[in-house]
C-alpha cells in the first residue's frame, strides 16, 4: 500500500518515511506540490494516501489538496503544518476535503493512528462502492425482446454507451426509458461510478434546484443542514434526468450552465463546485412542440440531444409479449412465494391482441395480478377477468377463496403487503419500515420469516 509524503524539508520526509516503513507501508517522497502531482499522474492507481505539508514553495499544500480532491477524489489527504496553527486552518482543511490535520512536531502514535484510520475509511468507501455496483448489476433487468425494433435499440445502446456523449431517450410512459439509461451506464467507461436518477416530474418546481444542485444550511426555511445535490452525487458517473420536459425554465437555465461550464452552485452559496457527469435525459413529450410554445429551451435541447434514442411502444413489438409475460410471471411467483403457474397458448395470444397504452409497465402489473389471483394454467378467460383492476371487494373475495384456514390467509396477506412495499422502495429496508410503521428490526425478521426476495423494478 503506497503512501505519498509531500514536504519541502528532507529531514521531515525521511522521518515520516522511516515511521511508515516500520509499519509495513510502501512510501514515496516528493519535495513540493508540482513534483507530487507528476508522481500522481504516473502512479495514481498505486497511491492509497497522501501526507502533505501546508507551507511549500512553488505549489503549497492547499493547492495540492484542491487538485487531489478534483482529480483523485478516492485518495484521502492528511495535511501537516509546522507553523502556528489555528482553528481556521483546521476548518479550511476539512472544508477543502482533507481527511485529517496534524501539527509538527509529529506525534508518532497520532500519525500512525491517522494513517490507519484514513486507509480504513478509503477501504470502506471502495468496498461500499463495489457492493453497490454488484447490487446494481444484479438488479439490472435485461432488455427483453427479440423483435426488430428491440434488436435495433440494443445495437444503438452498444454503440453509444462507450462514447461518453449525452443521450436523449424518447418514449411513451412505461416503455422502459430508465432501463435503457441504466444499460448505457452499465456498458460505459463510468460503470464503476454512481448512476443517479431524478424524476423531474415528481419534484415540485420550487425544490428542483435544491434536488439538482444541493443547498447550504439556512438557504431556505426547511434547509436545516447542508445537502449535496444530484449533480455532486453523480460526480464522475451518470445522471439520469427522467421527464426532462417537465423541468421549470429556471432549472433548465442552471442545468444548461452546468453542462456548458462543468460547475454547479448550491442554493444559498456563491462557491462554484466542479462536476464531471454524463447526462442522460428522457421524456415522453414532444420537445419540438415544447420549444415552440416556450416551455423548453432550444439551447438546452441541443446540448442534451447529441444522440437521440427512441424506445418503441409495446404495440409496435407485440412479438415480444410472450417472452415478457412469461418472465414477469416467473418473477412474480418467486417474489410472492407462490406455486408454479403458466400461460396457455390462447392466453398469450390474447395478451398480444391488447393495445397496452401503458406499455411494458401495464403488462407487468396485469401479469402480477394474474400470478396472485388466476388459476393454473392461466387461460384467456382469466386474462380477460384480470386485465383491468377489479373492485377491491372482488379481488379480496377471489383471494379468500384460495384459503381454508384464517392463519394461512393472514400470513399470506402480510407477506404480500411487505413484498409490495419493499418493491415500491426498491428494496430499501429503512424506508420500507418507516412507511409501514414498524421498526427495521421487525421488518428484517418478517423478511427472513417469509423468505421474501423482492423483484427489482
Amino acid at each position: 500500500m503506497r503512501i505519498l509524503v509531500i514536504d519541502d524539508e528532507i529531514a521531515i520526509r525521511e522521518v515520516i518515511k522511516e515511521i511508515l516503513e516500520e509499519e509495513g507501508y510502501e512510501v514515496a517522497l516528493a519535495s513540493d506540490g508540482r513534483l507530487a502531482m507528476k508522481q500522481l499522474r504516473r502512479y495514481d492507481d498505486d497511491t492509497a494516501l497522501i501526507l502533505c505539508d501546508v507551507k511549500m514553495p512553488r505549489m503549497d499544500g492547499w493547492e495540492v489538496l484542491k487538485k487531489v480532491r478534483e482529480h483523485y477524489p478516492d485518495i484521502p489527504v492528511i495535511m501537516i503544518s509546522g507553523h502556528a496553527t489555528s482553528a481556521e486552518d483546521a476548518m479550511q482543511a476539512v472544508r477543502l476535503g482533507a481527511y485529517d490535520y496534524l501539527t509538527k512536531p509529529l506525534d508518532h502514535n497520532k500519525l500512525i493512528l491517522a494513517v490507519r484510520n484514513a486507509l480504513e475509511r478509503r477501504h470502506l468507501i471502495q468496498e461500499t462502492r463495489r457492493l453497490k455496483r454488484q447490487v446494481q448489476q444484479q438488479a439490472l433487468r435485461p432488455l427483453l425482446g427479440e423483435s426488430p425494433a428491440m434488436q435495433q435499440l440494443k445495437e444503438q445502446i452498444e454503440k453509444v454507451a462507450p462514447l461518453d456523449v449525452r443521450v436523449l431517450i424518447l418514449g411513451e410512459n412505461g416503455t422502459g426509458k430508465e432501463l435503457v439509461a441504466r444499460w448505457i451506464h452499465h456498458l460505459s467507461k463510468r460503470n464503476d461510478k454512481p448512476f443517479v436518477a431524478l424524476n423531474c416530474a415528481a419534484i415540485p418546481s420550487e425544490l428542483i434546484e435544491s434536488e439538482l444542485f444541493g443547498h447550504e444550511k439556512g438557504a431556505f426555511t426547511s434547509a436545516i443542514k447542508q445537502r449535496i445535490g444530484k449533480f455532486e452525487e453523480a460526480n464522475e458517473g451518470t445522471l439520469f434526468l427522467d421527464e426532462i420536459g417537465d423541468m421549470s425554465l429556471a432549472a433548465q437555465a442552471k442545468v444548461l450552465r452546468a453542462l456548458q461550464e462543468g460547475v454547479i452552485t448550491r442554493v444559498g452559496s456563491n462557491e462554484e463546485i466542479p462536476v464531471n457527469v454524463r447526462i442522460i435525459a428522457a421524456t415522453n413529450k414532444d420537445l419540438a412542440l415544447e420549444i415552440q410554445q416556450g416551455r423548453f429551451r432550444e439551447d438546452l435541447y441541443h446540448r442534451l440531444s447529441v444522440v437521440v434514442l427512441k424506445v418503441p411502444p409495446l404495440r409496435e413489438r407485440k412479438e415480444d409479449i410472450p417472452l415478457l409475460a412469461n418472465t414477469f410471471l416467473k418473477e412474480s411467483l418467486q417474489a410472492y412465494g407462490l406455486p408454479p403457474k403458466s400461460f396457455d397458448k390462447k392466453a398469450l395470444e390474447f395478451l398480444q391482441q391488447q393495445p397496452w397504452s401503458g406499455n411494458v409497465r401495464e403488462l407487468q402489473n396485469v401479469v402480477e395480478r394474474l400470478a396472485i389471483f388466476a388459476q393454473n394454467p392461466i387461460t384467456a378467460e382469466e386474462v380477460k377477468k384480470y386485465l383491468m383492476p377489479l373492485p377491491q371487494q372482488a379481488l379480496i373475495y377471489d383471494l379468500v377463496k384460495q384459503f381454508k384456514h384464517l392463519k394461512d390467509f393472514k400470513e399470506t396477506l402480510e407477506k404480500y403487503f411487505i413484498t409490495y412495499y419493499l418493491k415500491q422502495f426498491k428494496g430499501d429496508k429503512q424506508q420500507t419500515a418507516k412507511a409501514i410503521g414498524i421498526s427495521q428490526e421487525e421488518l428484517e425478521n418478517l423478511i427472513q420469516r417469509y423468505q421474501i426476495h423482492p423483484v427489482s423494478l
